[in-house]
């Protein structure tokens, strides 16, 4: 027999919407920051030639160049305030992630509740201005050093150069940190990852009229543009499919007396998904990836003869580039997996509120068979989403089809959908039951 929520869940439609007056705010709230954070990529860094930028983007637009633009939702391209968009403050949550798993002080902190936690993310934000302002900086050297067919991209440079482009880029990252925090807060879903999902979304249309165009100049054969579309729809269902995929562990509450009646003696379970660490492992791998290879690559020109070589190496597409992405992503989805679910802090949970997994003694055993179970989730998790990720990237520097039919943006897009469409469905039940309350309310006053 299905619960009380399953079966409201399965009343509510999106036509309740007109009626969640708190949920339409939540929904403007989020297009609209949204919006702006769009209109944004286009204004543009000063002391910069936006003809002669995009002539030598355009030349290595196929490399690793590319790939950051998708991130940063073509405001890397065009060089504008929000070209490093949000990778220097995940790249600082990566690291206070860390520092909570191996530093004794940053553990403490977690453990103090929402105090601690105002601490973190303080902490969180004084590393991403800096880690900005290091990004900025060698951003704004290799601009300087990088010159096109019709001359440098940088009209004056020079300290004065370095120094607005340092506090513009930094800016520009403070801003979208804070705008995702405010789109999390007062709007809906996670505002960080609606804001690489903005920019993704954004530059689909032109990634498949690009395609299209390859195919009729002839540059594409249009087998070869059918395959990769239905490459692309395939894994999208493969995504959904195993995002929705968990397993769940059967707990059993045992039955205890109060006065002359019974309570408990009920099952529940435990749902463990397949992938638990969501889209969070290729967005951190990325982060960390992209930034110094960019770097790098601005610079290869004028830099020494390792530089360039380096750069070569690590170019989309080659085996450097893609062990080290696909062990990123590894790591990530062990090490996020492991800060999200706490297999001895759930076993004590079970432990203080009598219940138990049949067949397993409760504390201790229970932690280890919790953790076994997730270890081998994680596996396949970690698989799933390396091939997700590695898999397409192959193709697409064979193919040079835009990045954004690659698996690491598919992957974005469909999991921030689901995590989306997930909370407007919580907001919508918890709208189902006020309603529910206000008329049980009404009938007790009547009566």
């Amino acid at each position: 027999m299905a619960s009380a929520a399953e079966q409201l869940a399965s009343q509510i439609s999106f036509s309740n919407l007109a009626k969640a007056t708190e949920l339409k705010k939540r929904i403007w709230f989020t297009l609209g920051a949204l919006i702006i954070y769009r209109l944004g990529t286009w204004i543009p860094l000063p002391g910069i030639d936006p003809a002669i930028l995009e002539d030598i983007f355009r030349q290595q637009a196929g490399g690793i160049l590319g790939m950051f633009d998708m991130f940063a939702g073509g405001a890397f391209g065009r060089m504008t305030i929000f070209a490093l968009n949000i990778m220097p403050y995940i790249s600082a949550a990566i690291i206070m992630q860390l520092l909570q798993a191996i530093h004794p002080h940053f553990e403490a902190l977690k453990k103090e509740g929402e105090v601690g936690r105002k601490k973190l993310n303080q902490y969180t934000r004084y590393g991403t201005v800096a880690l900005a302002a290091l990004q900025a900086y060698g951003i704004a050297v290799g601009l300087e050093g990088t010159t096109g067919q019709q001359g440098s991209a940088v009209i004056d440079p020079g300290m004065f150069f370095r120094a607005t482009t340092v506090i513009t880029l930094v800016g520009g990252t403070i801003f979208l940190m804070w705008l995702g925090e405010q789109i999390t807060a007062r709007g809906v879903g996670n505002g960080i990852s609606l804001i690489i999902f903005a920019g993704i979304v954004a530059n689909l249309p032109a990634a498949l009229a690009g395609t299209l165009e390859l195919g009729r100049t002839g540059a594409l054969s249009g087998l070869v543009i059918l395959f990769l579309l239905l490459l692309a729809l395939a894994v999208v269902t493969f995504i959904v499919f195993v995002e929705r995929a968990q397993r769940r562990v059967v707990v059993q509450y045992p039955k205890r007396q109060q006065g002359n009646r019974m309570f408990g003696g009920e099952s529940s379970h435990i749902p463990l998904k397949v992938n638990t660490a969501g889209v969070i492992p290729p967005i951190f791998a990325s982060s960390l990836l992209l930034l110094p290879i960019t770097v790098a690559s601005f610079s290869a020109n004028s830099g020494p003869e390792w530089l360039g070589a380096v750069t070569a190496y690590l170019g989309r597409g080659q085996a450097g580039y893609l062990f080290i992405y696909g062990a990123l992503i590894s790591f990530f989805a062990f090490f996020y997996t492991s800060v999200v679910f706490n297999p001895t802090e759930t076993a004590d949970n079970l432990r203080k509120y009598g219940g138990f997994i049949p067949g397993i003694r409760p504390g201790r055993n229970t932690a280890e068979y919790l953790d076994h179970v997730l270890t081998r989730l994680t596996v396949v998790g970690a698989t799933y989403l390396t091939a997700i990720s590695i898999l397409p990237e192959i193709l697409i520097s064979q193919y040079a089809v835009p990045f954004y039919f690659g698996g690491t943006s598919l992957l974005i897009v469909v999991t921030v959908t689901i995590d989306t469409v997930a909370q407007v469905q919580s907001h919508l039940i918890a709208h189902q039951y006020e309603g529910l309350v206000r008329k049980s309310r009404l009938r007790g006053r009547r009566r």
